[in-house]
């Protein structure tokens, strides 16, 4: 099992709305470690790793966006990055 790690941001009505509660809950079902943080911009950052079939899971729930009608996601991008641990997956302040 190779495992990877990856950055995501997303734009949109992502932050006020629950979406990294809900992007923990999803991460978490999928034994996905890393972070999700609010940036000042509007932006939501999410930092995941864990195994590539399991990352795709995630990516494709996140730009879901979260339930509707508070939040949706108008933009995604994801960037793959060197593999580095962390120790769970929580709200980076």
């Amino acid at each position: 099992m190779t495992l990877k790690t990856i950055s995501i941001n997303v734009t949109g009505i992502v932050q006020g709305v629950g979406f990294r509660y809900y992007t923990i809950k999803a991460a978490r079902k999928l034994d996905l470690t890393g972070w999700v943080k609010n940036l000042p911009d509007g932006s939501v950052q999410i930092m995941a790793t864990g195994p590539a079939e399991q990352l795709d899971q995630f990516s494709a729930v996140v730009k879901k966006s979260p339930p509707a009608p508070a939040g949706k996601v108008t933009n995604f991008t994801i960037n793959y990055l060197p593999y580095h641990t962390f120790d769970d997956f929580n709200v980076k302040y």
